[in-house]
């Protein structure tokens, strides 16, 4: 098996030198990097969670801070974490209620006290640590707050060796359970981030109609098969792709949406206004989805985004749940652009007189700007479509809230607290 460490070196060049392209390929290779840490974790039979926890927030930090603008990646470490925390709550809550048949197995007056005791418990428990999360409540607040009698079942003191043995190997058991549980589940995360394009796709014939005039932006690979999904169920429409200079990844899109057999005119950014009113949707994808709804997407999109509103044009982000993002746009967190090379914008040769000689203060005549993504605010888009069906800018808060933890959202400063 490979050096975990290894491969979190390797990884971190990648994201450093920015080797993987898009979110889904990003979050996927995040995923599996976290797998692979959780299955060479040791895991000591108390806190079993906190360790787990603990190895992927050592990791994540790393990750973050070697490309802060892909958001994926801050998503992943978050959702493992969060998962960490069902599956950790799921073993605990299952044990407390074995803990409470046992007890109800017991006959007299005094363990049926005890019984009821237990059974409060649980129930007072969990709804305490729930206050501290977005959706489960945590499982160490639930093992802090448990009583030592009420952890550990009073027996007998004879067959001391024989139960010794049998704690010994519950222990184990317990142990080998969880990280199970949790490598399973990341394996689910990891398939559906693999499988969300197909899962978006299926939407498709539900919202693109007969003979409709669609406008996107730049390259896609979740609206290039949200297209083609339609167009597999016999729906005849055409699709104009803006350019998205100045990197032109519309001329990609537009080269496998003829390829695929769809009506495709390619036009220029500065021409969405004038056919803005000849468009009956626009459909692009997104870079990441801000807990308010707002949208990080490529550059130029929030233009496309307000020709939209002036026409009343339905405007629609495709987006996996990998891209859902806990943060807001102004937390400190987050880092909503980054400057690409201006050799994407001009020819350094031809514009070297500028950038060589200044007005007598040593500083260029010439600079150039070249943002990679634009923000658009939650009030223009109309309608979110995710692997998990469709849904409004307002709702999505509470759809981001099922896949993370209150104690999860700042990676990165809940490191620093503990050090």
């Amino acid at each position: 098996m490979p050096d975990v460490q290894a491969l979190v070196n390797d990884f971190l060049i990648k994201l450093k030198k920015r080797k993987i392209e898009g979110s889904q390929a990003t979050a996927r290779h995040t995923a599996e990097l976290l797998r692979s840490v959780i299955s060479q974790q040791r895991v000591p039979y108390t806190n079993q969670a906190g360790a787990l926890i603990d190895a992927v927030r050592a990791v994540g930090e790393k990750l973050i801070a070697a490309n802060p603008v892909e958001l994926a990646v801050g998503n992943i470490v978050r959702r493992v974490l969060h998962i960490i925390r069902e599956e950790d709550l799921s073993l605990t809550t299952a044990a407390i209620a074995g803990l409470n048949l046992s007890a109800a197995s017991d006959g007299d007056d005094d363990d049926d006290v005890e019984r009821d005791e237990h059974t409060v418990l649980s129930a007072a428990v969990v709804a305490a640590a729930a206050r501290s999360s977005l959706r489960p409540p945590s499982l160490q607040t639930l093992l802090e707050d448990m009583p030592e009698s009420a952890a550990i079942p009073r027996t007998s003191s004879s067959g001391g060796d024989s139960e010794g043995k049998s704690k010994s190997a519950d222990k184990s058991s317990r142990t080998r359970k969880l990280k199970h549980d949790v490598i399973e589940a990341v394996n689910e995360l990891i398939q559906d981030i693999t499988t969300c394009h197909e899962q978006i796709a299926e939407q498709a014939i539900e919202h693109i109609h007969q003979n409709e005039v669609i406008l996107t932006l730049g390259s896609s690979k979740t609206v290039l098969e949200f297209l083609y999904a339609a167009k597999e169920k016999k729906r005849s429409f055409r699709v104009f792709v803006a350019e998205g200079a100045p990197r032109y990844q519309g001329h990609l899109l537009a080269k496998e949406l003829v390829a695929r057999g769809l009506q495709t005119t390619l036009i220029t950014d500065s021409a969405v206004f004038a056919i803005i009113s000849r468009v009956n949707m626009v459909i692009v994808g997104a870079h990441a989805v801000m807990a308010n709804g707002g949208v990080i997407a490529p550059v130029g999109l929030n233009m496309v985004a307000l020709a939209a509103q002036k026409h009343a044009v339905p405007f629609v982000v495709l987006a996996g749940s990998h891209k859902l993002c806990p943060l807001y746009p102004h937390n400190p967190e987050v880092l909503l652009n980054e400057l690409r090379s201006p050799s994407e914008l001009l020819d350094f040769g031809e514009f070297s007189d500028c950038l060589d000689f200044g007005s007598g203060t040593g500083s260029p005549l010439l600079h150039v700007v070249n943002p990679a993504f634009d923000y658009v605010p939650p009030k223009l888009v109309s309608l979110f479509i995710t692997d998990t069906g469709g849904h409004n800018p307002s709702y999505m808060y509470r759809l981001i809230a099922d896949y993370y933890s209150a104690d999860d959202l700042v990676v990165r400063q809940r490191i620093a607290s503990g050090n």
